[in-house]
């Protein structure tokens, strides 16, 4: 019998009987799901929280994904349960309300700083330009970079400004149909495509390869960390200055619609930024290591 038919009985047995000893199989099975989705989550949020955490909530949306999975449905799983995975980590955090006003406050200042820097050099600033601008150590600075990072993580309970300027609205009410889409819908879609994939294009050498990494290759922290022979805090302070990087030069061409869109991590609907950032930076590998 192979994995695939065991697998194939288990859901049919599991949908006969609704055996606890069962379900118990197949949480079991896919428990790796969840290790990977609360992995995923983890970069955008701050020491504190324990992964131990995320991962018995996570574990939780397992199970209902088990129980509410429908084996008729086209959909596989294992896409079905990624996502009730990662909404119940997320349900679970907000309801934590970990993050602070004033670190949302440091994230905002420091972000205003790239902004400002980057637009009087011409160019990305250094770490130290960043820190000197600031008027605090690189070490400080760093310091700094741990504990914003945990803003990279957007609630879809929050208020952004509406499409026409006027009134907001709740980013759970924005979310894209995919059933259905405006044509004028599909213009700024593919126009925040464009801008995406310019601004990634414009990161300095070494944060643009951990956006690739982590984002079109799929690799952890630690495995980037051993890549390019530093820690894996390291990388977490890297993908977070080219996070700030990236929101700053996005918010000043698509307002606060990319609010919504950064979240976490870069949608995978941009195929478009996916296949020509990854050709450039793959490029960089080499001379990066070589450094």
């Amino acid at each position: 019998m192979t994995k695939g038919d065991s697998a194939d009985q288990l859901w049919k047995d599991y949908r006969n009987t609704r055996s606890p000893e069962i379900r118990e199989k197949l949480v079991l099975r896919y428990v790796s799901l969840v290790k990977y989705v609360a992995g995923r989550l983890a970069i955008g949020l701050p020491p504190s929280v324990q992964a131990d955490d995320l991962i018995s909530s996570g574990i939780l949306g397992l199970m209902d994904a088990i129980d509410k999975y429908d084996l008729e449905r086209d959909t596989r799983f294992e896409t079905y349960a990624v996502t009730r995975i990662r909404g119940a980590i997320l349900d679970e955090l907000r309801a934590l309300d970990w993050i602070p006003r004033s670190t949302r406050q440091k994230a905002r200042k420091l972000e205003s700083v790239y902004i400002h820097l980057e637009n009087s050099l011409g160019r990305a600033a250094t770490t130290d330009e960043v820190a000197r601008h600031m008027k605090i150590s690189t070490s400080a600075l760093y310091g700094l970079l741990d504990e914003v990072r945990s803003t990279n993580l957007v609630s879809l309970d929050e208020f952004v400004q509406g499409k026409d300027g006027d009134g907001q609205t709740r980013l759970v009410d924005a979310v894209e149909d995919r059933i259905s889409l405006d044509p004028s819908d599909r213009i700024d879609i593919e126009d925040i495509k464009d801008v995406m994939n310019h601004a990634i294009l414009r990161l300095p050498s070494r944060e643009r390869l951990v956006i690739a990494l982590y984002y079109y290759e799929e690799l952890t922290l630690k495995e980037i960390g051993s890549i390019l022979n530093v820690s894996e805090s390291r990388i977490s302070q890297i993908h977070t200055k080219a996070i700030l990087r990236l929101r700053g030069k996005l918010r000043k061409q698509t307002g606060s619609l990319i609010s919504g869109l950064m979240g976490p991590g870069i949608p995978q609907a941009y195929s478009t930024a996916e296949s020509l950032g990854a050709k450039v930076v793959i490029g960089d590998i080499t001379k990066i290591l070589s450094e």
